[in-house]
């Protein structure tokens, strides 16, 4: 915590003789940067020779969750989030009023805010005047919310859209520095998701969205061919599909839980994608698809993550056509395999990869979640299906490179034995 943190450098202080205060600036420097904003504010009070250096520091991350009570409550409570925005606010006057009188340029600064009561509208100027004056290089920005997805009503998410398009709205110079931008709860049912988030947002290169959509089972085609866009991330959404038309620069693609039934992407012209990972929890509605259809498009994937959480299959049994997708796969991790299920099916993937040099199987076996009348009432199948592969032997012509074989989970039941043997021969 910030106060074990700053504790530690008191100690250290007093143990010592001042030693610390010996080091030069750039070590000192070091030392603040590798802890929260909150406790490299507080050093300034334990000598006159730290007290200007925190705001020296070349990256700043003002984080809201860093103001937080700490061990923080849950649900967080509207008083503890009101606190913590005042006390950020406060930070980040101090940190860049003024900015003009600033002999050190901030590099990166990482923003974290709840867009409530007044104090985005007194957090917004501070960071505009030192975005304008090129104090501020780089912009992480990231609007927070606590709510539980299950609890988010469409008009609420709307109102988190309408405060995020109001922040953009009142301080545009935002965009000309935002790299990296993290969302939350938001529906852009009413705005123009792709040109706020590609064409306004110019040096963007990272998207987190977290239970974010354009609404429900809708489709958000993206086609920013000159967009900078390396990672983007996606949590919990309520879109039927991402249509990847054109992100040119795009490398690697995580979406985690989609609650729509069918295959959630579709890719158009994507040449640097490297790393596609995608996680979730099928319930009985959700619809098997064919891998092959999803990475259509795709040629250039070296790392591939598929997590069925326990619960079933997802994808539909294919081997030679994901040939095309797997050519130049080098990493394949087959995460939450139920306990119970087979293991052959997936020497499938492995039969259409033959450049795979490292291949990860992770089994699942989580006893409490195996009560059948819970599963029922929650959506999901009393008895999980098991997996209906055929299994055939190895008919690819090319030579096998696989040299690591990881198996987390392993216990000696009579599908994980057969498929340890299989892979020997």
């Amino acid at each position: 915590s910030s106060c074990s943190n700053l504790g530690f450098l008191s100690t250290a202080r007093t143990k010592h003789g001042d030693r610390l205060s010996m080091l030069t600036d750039d070590i000192l420097l070091s030392i603040l940067g590798r802890v929260d904003t909150a406790t490299a504010t507080r050093t300034s009070l334990l000598s006159k020779r730290w007290r200007d250096l925190p705001w020296l520091l070349p990256v700043l991350n003002l984080r809201v969750w860093d103001f937080l009570p700490h061990p923080c409550p849950e649900p967080i409570a509207a008083h503890h989030v009101d606190q913590a925005m005042s006390r950020l606010t406060k930070a980040t006057r101090s940190f860049l009023a003024d900015p003009n009188s600033k002999s050190t340029v901030i590099k990166r600064l990482s923003l974290q805010i709840y867009v409530t009561g007044d104090y985005a509208r007194e957090i917004g100027p501070l960071a505009r005047d030192a975005i304008d004056c090129g104090v501020v290089k780089k912009l992480c920005l990231a609007i927070v919310d606590e709510k539980d997805p299950r609890d988010c009503e469409h008009e609420f998410m709307l109102q988190q859209a309408l405060a995020v398009a109001g922040f953009f709205t009142a301080y545009p110079c935002v965009f000309q520095c935002l790299t990296k931008l993290r969302l939350y709860n938001v529906r852009f049912a009413e705005w123009d998701m792709q040109h706020l988030l590609f064409y306004s947002c110019k040096q963007l290169e990272q998207l987190f969205l977290f239970h974010c959509d354009v609404g429900d089972s809708s489709v958000w085609q993206i086609n920013a061919p000159d967009s900078k866009l390396r990672i983007l991330e996606v949590h919990m959404s309520c879109l039927k599909r991402i249509e990847v038309l054109c992100l040119p620069k795009l490398k690697h693609l995580y979406w985690d839980e989609w609650y729509c039934f069918e295959a959630p992407l579709r890719f158009g012209s994507v040449p640097s994608l490297k790393g596609l990972c995608l996680i979730c929890c099928a319930t009985i509605d959700h619809q098997e698809f064919c891998l092959s259809q999803v990475l259509h498009g795709t040629r250039n994937i070296h790392t591939l993550t598929l997590d069925f959480q326990g619960e079933r299959l997802w994808i539909q049994p294919e081997g030679k056509q994901l040939c095309p997708a797997f050519r130049r796969l080098r990493k394949l991790s087959i995460c939450g395999i139920f306990v119970d299920f087979d293991l052959l099916w997936t020497i499938n993937l492995l039969e259409a990869a033959p450049s795979i040099e490292i291949f990860s199987v992770r089994i699942w076996d989580h006893a409490c979640q195996d009560d059948e009348q819970l599963r029922t009432t929650t959506g999901y199948e009393a008895q999980r299906t098991k997996p209906s592969w055929s299994m055939a032997k190895f008919t690819s012509s090319e030579t096998w490179q696989l040299r690591e074989l990881e198996l987390v989970g392993f216990r000696p039941l009579e599908q994980q034995i057969s498929f340890v043997s299989e892979l020997q021969t």
